[in-house]
């Protein structure tokens, strides 16, 4: 059963998106509860599913500068009904983005690589999943902003 979340679950969720390494207790000083409250309630968080991870975003200065970024932009043979495909794409560890998109294409793939040769082998293996009828690559020159 999914719980709902009260407004002090909203503002701890929001306190830790914005420090995902606060203190208990200076998080608890935000929020106007003891540390241990607030420590069961993001324990209650975590088991409920509502927190399902932390994670470390790297800045645009720290990011290795040695990764191959490309697009590839996939035709599904199905639009509709192609969620094989998407699920498939979350299992690979160099697929950063995906998106739906409407016009021309279905799907707006963005891969980051440590080689040139690992972006042709994820991209042959999009290629290569039941339900994409055709694929087009664009590889990445320069980020402006």
């Amino acid at each position: 059963m999914k719980r709902i979340l009260d407004p002090l679950d909203e503002r701890i969720l929001a306190e830790l998106s914005a420090n995902a390494r606060i203190a208990h207790a200076e998080l608890g000083a935000k929020v106007n509860l003891s540390r241990n409250a607030v420590r069961q309630r993001i324990e209650r968080l975590e088991r409920d599913g509502a927190i399902q991870g932390y994670t470390v975003r790297l800045g645009d200065s720290r990011r290795p500068s040695s990764l191959i970024s490309a697009v590839i932009f996939v035709y599904r043979y199905d639009r509709m009904r192609g969620d094989e495909v998407l699920s498939t794409l979350q299992g690979i560890p160099e697929v950063v983005r995906c998106e739906v998109l409407s016009g021309e294409f279905d799907l707006m793939v963005r891969v980051d690589a440590a080689s040139p040769e690992r972006v042709h082998a994820v991209w042959k293996e999009i290629a290569a999943m039941a339900g994409v009828e055709n694929t087009v690559t664009s590889f990445v020159l320069s980020a402006v902003f």
